[in-house]
């Protein structure tokens, strides 16, 4: 295999393992009190350690990192293949220490990956990736993953920026079959994987893990349909975590549903012999006559349903053969069954349903409500998170506190979110008005059309999901809700770029996305009181659908309206914040905020230039931008959105009206058309050339006077960067830098550290239509451009002295 082949020979074949030396238990160091207390612990407190009477293994957590002895041998799945199923049991127990020890420290989903340690340690035993493909639908609980091909060495970067991922990513590891983020995908990835492998003829195994919660998605059960009817070997393991209220998770009834009666049942029905009789069965019935194959079929059904009320019915019905309810705490269980499984020669697609218990093997997770699914760091003997202390509060917490100011004096107001309460902040929502409060689970699609029944009855309903994830129901937003101009809200969380979550929850495409459907209206507030304004505002509308975005993270402490409740602002209007000349920046939502700093780091450099805040991307206030056209020289767009959204609206509109026709420059900021990965917000937005000192600089390009010998500027890029006279790079080097990044002609002929000639060489330059470094003069100060890094210098009486032209 290519990637095999890649590797150190050390990793190519599974390590000697001898089981004596893998102890039943394992040390970690204490802290200095703890080990005192514990005598008997030799050099450590014993933290992990299998109970003698239950055999379970038993792990006391500390901050000091685990000694993980067994897990130290294993660098790939194949150093795996040799172990017992008691080396499984403690690979697993180390495996959750070293968890919880690493989301300690970087913050993350712990407990989706606690509750999959021995589903993970199964599949690797058994199966061989990359050959084998397995798909993490989600990916929240891929760490387990992660850690058993090769990427344990650098889980400390998770999340963070040129880290690992939070999510499985094929460009990151080729064990990585398939990137995830956005739930419900794993199945119908697979069966396109299985059936091209089939078309090539390869053997390899296709296995796809997806949880209870993602089984509420219409994607899901489309792709069980057509894996049914292609009949192409695949399985899907789905992980009943009891998180989401669904049939799989509570046809069980309230019995538990593993049992020594259910394990025994799960077993038989995997092993070759009972699958064999069975396929012999219903093709005897077939042959007998359709009326009696319905008949054997529900008799055998009711059987297996009278000793495990397992409630198959729908996954059979679907063409999936079903096997569960299984432990999936349980190795011995686990290995069985995908043995079997793996073994059986044409089983087309089977579904093997686990029961896990999310946050597993560490008592803080299993005890708290959320089960602390996403986490920043933790003290990890207590579970105790290091939230930092912020004198405001998260933007989808004053969203909730607005919406349920509207809903107390407006009882059609009513809220729907897509199992996502704690995140769009619905949670507040629904303990204050529980009727009136709707989670459809994660089915964006139905939910964006369920609000449009409520609301052609009459109610204002709110449809709060994230911007990412409303793109799932985009057909629904288009053909339910705007052909019919039914007045749903839509709160759209998490807009803009995202931080540690990276591009699958980037919030980049909905201005572009909702602001071309000619129904809707389109806003984005600047602040935190905005946003309660525009809650008011959208719940005022009640002609048309309407949308707002906002942003993760914490408001900037704007006053907000008397009782937390906005009043409506008028539609389509923006309104100046600063008053200036020759230059307006018109920013369009958190890029308001970045707008107000450049224009006053400007100020130190004798430029008063005017903000606005556009407030509306659609319609737009074209009164405000054809004043702010006529008594400006330059206006500067700014958005945290892609290309197509605000910044093309006004384009369009002054190009329409021939309003570019004049002096007027125009320029528009936005995310850059590529996808930007993971890591700090503010990394995030400076690769992104979204900063106030972006925005100052692209300010200070267009005001510039350019040199004669600069030929088509018109895209300028923005970027200033301070240089002392004696460091600016020799002039041949930058004649060769813009030559080979840019393809223009310039002169050869440079003298080191001549401004002379460097500016000469500018004469030479030849269809500069998107330069992106030049040398520019303002106030007598030198400038040199250095894309995206803005300051300033000023010669002094010593640089002076070393300039050439002196004198």
């Amino acid at each position: 295999m290519a990637l095999q082949a890649s590797l150190p020979s050390a990793f190519l074949a599974a390590p000697t393992i001898a089981h004596a030396s893998c102890p039943r238990q394992f040390k970690l160091r204490a802290s200095a009190a703890a080990a005192a207390s514990s005598a008997s612990a030799g050099d450590g407190k014993v933290v992990t350690r299998k109970e003698p009477t239950t055999g379970a293994w038993k792990i006391e957590y500390s901050s000091e990192k685990p000694e993980t002895p067994l897990l130290d041998t294993i660098n790939y799945p194949v150093h795996m293949k040799n172990l017992s199923t008691t080396d499984l049991e403690q690979l697993s127990a180390e495996l959750r220490a070293e968890i919880v020890h690493t989301v300690s420290k970087t913050g993350g989903h712990l407990s989706a990956s606690l509750g999959v340690v021995e589903l993970s340690v199964a599949l690797h035993h058994v199966f061989d990736t990359p050959e084998d493909k397995i798909i993490w639908d989600v990916g929240h609980q891929a760490y387990p993953h992660k850690i058993l091909t090769g990427r344990r060495s650098r889980m400390h970067t998770m999340r963070k920026t040129s880290g690992l991922a939070g999510f499985p990513k094929r460009d990151e590891s080729a064990h990585d079959a398939f990137g995830v983020g956005h739930s419900s995908t794993s199945i119908s990835a697979a069966l396109g994987m299985a059936v091209a492998r089939d078309l090539q003829g390869k053997k390899n195994h296709v296995i796809s893990v997806i949880g209870d919660g993602a089984m509420t998605a219409g994607q899901a059960y489309e792709a069980m349909n057509n894996s049914g009817f292609l009949d192409s070997n695949m399985i899907v393991v789905l992980n009943d975590n009891k998180q989401v209220s669904l049939p799989t998770a509570t046809l069980d009834g309230p019995s538990k549903p593993v049992g020594a009666l259910s394990k025994a049942l799960t077993k038989l029905q995997s092993s070759t012999k009972f699958r064999r009789l069975r396929e012999a069965a219903k093709t005897i019935t077939k042959q007998i006559g359709g009326s009696t194959h319905e008949v054997a079929a529900k008799v055998d059904e009711y059987a297996r349903g009278m000793i495990s009320a397992s409630g198959s019915t729908l996954f059979e019905e679907l063409g999936l053969y079903y096997i569960g309810p299984v432990d999936g705490h349980s190795l011995e269980d686990l290995v069985t069954i995908f043995e079997k499984v793996k073994s059986m020669p044409a089983p087309g697609p089977v579904l093997i349903h686990i029961v896990t218990e999310k946050g597993k093997g560490y008592p803080p997770a299993e005890a708290a409500a959320d089960k602390m699914h996403g986490v920043v760091k933790f003290d990890p003997t207590t579970g105790k998170q290091f939230k930092t202390k912020s004198p405001t509060l998260s933007y989808t917490q004053y969203f909730a506190e607005s919406l349920i100011r509207e809903a107390e004096g407006d009882d059609k107001v009513v809220a729907i979110h897509a199992a996502m309460g704690g995140g769009t902040g619905l949670n507040y929502f629904q303990k204050r008005f529980p009727e009136r409060c709707f989670d459809v689970g994660i089915a964006e699609q139905h939910a964006v059309t369920f609000a449009a029944g409520l609301a052609a009855e009459g109610m204002k309903p709110f449809c709060a999901i994230y911007s990412s994830f409303l793109q799932r129901g985009y057909d629904q937003v288009v053909h339910d809700v705007d052909l019919q101009r039914l007045p749903v809200r839509f709160a759209m969380d998490r807009a803009g770029l995202v931080g540690a979550d990276g591009p699958t929850h980037c919030g980049a495409f909905d201005v572009t996305y909702m602001a071309c459907l000619p129904n809707m209206v389109v806003m984005a507030p600047a602040d935190e009181a905005e946003l309660m304004h525009m809650v008011a505002t959208a719940n005022a509308i009640d002609d048309r659908p309407s949308c707002f975005r906002f942003p993760r993270g914490n408001g900037i402490g704007a006053v907000l309206p008397l009782n937390n409740r906005g009043t409506p602002i008028q539609v389509g209007k923006g309104r100046v914040l600063v008053s200036g000349n020759r230059v307006a920046l018109l920013g369009y939502g958190t890029m308001v905020q970045a707008c107000l700093k450049a224009a006053e780091a400007l100020k130190e450099h004798d430029l008063f230039i005017t903000v606005v805040d556009a407030r509306f991307c659609k319609p737009l206030d074209t009164e405000l931008i054809r004043e702010l056209a006529a008594e400006h020289e330059i206006l500067i767009t700014a958005e945290e959105g892609s290309i197509g959204g605000f910044g093309s609206h006004v384009a369009h509109y002054l190009s329409l009206n021939g309003l570019l026709d004049g002096p007027l420059k125009l320029r528009s900021m936005f995310l850059p058309d590529r996808y930007i990965d993971h890591g700090a917000a503010e990394d995030q937005m400076e690769a992104a050339g979204l900063t106030p000192r972006h925005i100052a600089a692209t300010v200070l390009s267009l005001c510039s006077a350019c040199f004669d010998g600069i030929m088509g500027m018109d895209g300028l890029a923005s970027g200033v960067h301070v240089v002392r006279w004696q460091n600016i790079p020799r002039c041949h080097d930058f004649h060769e830098l813009l030559a080979s990044f840019f393809g223009v002609l310039a002169r050869s002929h440079i003298k080191n550290h001549d401004m002379t000639s460097c500016m000469a060489c500018f004469d030479g330059i030849m269809g500069m239509d998107r330069l992106a470094y030049g040398v520019t003069w303002l106030s007598g100060r030198i400038f040199f451009l250095d894309y995206g890094v803005f300051s300033m210098w000023s010669p002094s009486q010593e640089d002076q002295a070393e300039d050439p032209r002196a004198g």
